[in-house]
């Protein structure tokens, strides 16, 4: 049985429907990501999981105990906000203890919890420092820290690392997939951030005018997406038309082309020549583009190819993704 169950969750503001039916199963200490461009409904589900916003039907259970009409105090359940929305007056405990000085725990008690979780979250010796003085990833920390001090049945981060520089948000996603290992906490994690749900997620929902799309562990998204949304929206940047059937389109990233110059080289899965546009360097690798029969495609190569030159781009079958289209 499903830790966290979501059926049929139907979400809209007057005419306008922004959830439509979702089922959603969750495995206790499982983290989830939802994975979807502006607009698609992630950050509703979460806010409707977290009781901020009413549910026009459908049910949401955690542990078999229906919660769908319960306030967000009666939940149990914590966010993360992509702001980190910390008190900038407070200590660095006293934000991780706030909760639990709300639900009346002893004072000696939150101590010991906060210490607990400075140590967790890697920020032993910062309890008295204000979290103004703290840096982006170290306020994300704090951020996690006090989600995690009441214990909750679900943690749900709504873009948490968003706001931080390219290197630290590197670190700091490695870092709470570690601590979810860690202490089994089950999660959902909202991203628009392919990469990031690829690490941090066990699985990935990935979502598309308010409905799911399609589900499954990383490496299925990855390298057999579902729909030619998926296959897009997963980095699969070139699309042509199926040479031997009309209703087709086939869909394929550039890293997994291998550019060859004349004569065609003998291989299996599609060949296609072409004559290369102009390059980019992305430093350990060019990026070519490539007029092939109408279509520009994007193809990678470690070797810089100069404009004009004729090259036949070679994709393997396994990275090759057909689906049928309506004519």
């Amino acid at each position: 049985m499903s830790y966290l169950q979501i059926e049929k969750l139907k979400i809209g503001y007057g005419e306008n429907i922004v959830l439509h039916g979702i089922d959603l199963a969750v495995a206790k200490g499982e983290m989830i990501a939802l994975l979807g461009p502006s607009g698609c409904g992630k950050t509703t589900l979460l806010n409707a999981l977290c009781g901020f916003i009413d549910v026009r039907s459908g049910n949401v259970a955690i542990d078999g105990r229906d919660i769908t009409r319960l306030t967000p105090e009666q939940r149990n359940i914590t966010m993360v906000f992509q702001s980190y929305a910390l008190w900038p007056h407070f200590t660095v405990a006293q934000n991780i203890g706030y909760g639990l000085k709300v639900r009346r725990w002893k004072k000696d008690a939150i101590q010991q919890r906060v210490q607990e979780l400075l140590k967790i979250v890697n920020l032993e010796g910062y309890a008295d420092k204000k979290v103004t003085a703290l840096s982006g990833g170290q306020r994300q920390r704090v951020a996690l820290a006090r989600a995690l001090a009441i214990e909750p049945d679900v943690l749900v981060l709504d873009e948490p690392l968003s706001n931080l520089d390219a290197k630290v948000r590197l670190n700091v996603r490695h870092e709470i997939k570690a601590l979810q290992k860690r202490l089994g906490f089950t999660s959902l994690i909202v991203t628009h951030d392919q990469q990031e749900a690829l690490v941090m997620a066990d699985r990935i929902a990935v979502l598309n005018h308010g409905r799911i799309e399609q589900i499954g562990t990383p490496e299925d998204i990855y390298h057999r997406p579902a729909t030619p949304f998926v296959a897009d929206f997963m980095g699969a940047d070139n699309c042509i038309t199926h040479p031997d059937a009309p209703n087709k389109t086939i869909w394929f990233r550039s890293s997994d082309v291998t550019l060859h110059g004349l004569p065609q080289p003998e291989a299996s899965g599609l060949l296609l020549q072409g004559v290369v546009l102009e390059s980019a360097f992305l430093g350990h690798q060019y990026r070519h583009s490539v007029r092939c029969d109408g279509h520009i495609l994007l193809a990678d190569s470690p070797q810089f190819r100069p404009a004009n030159a004729p090259v036949v781009l070679h994709v393997p079958e396994p990275a090759l993704h057909v689906f049928e289209t309506a004519l």
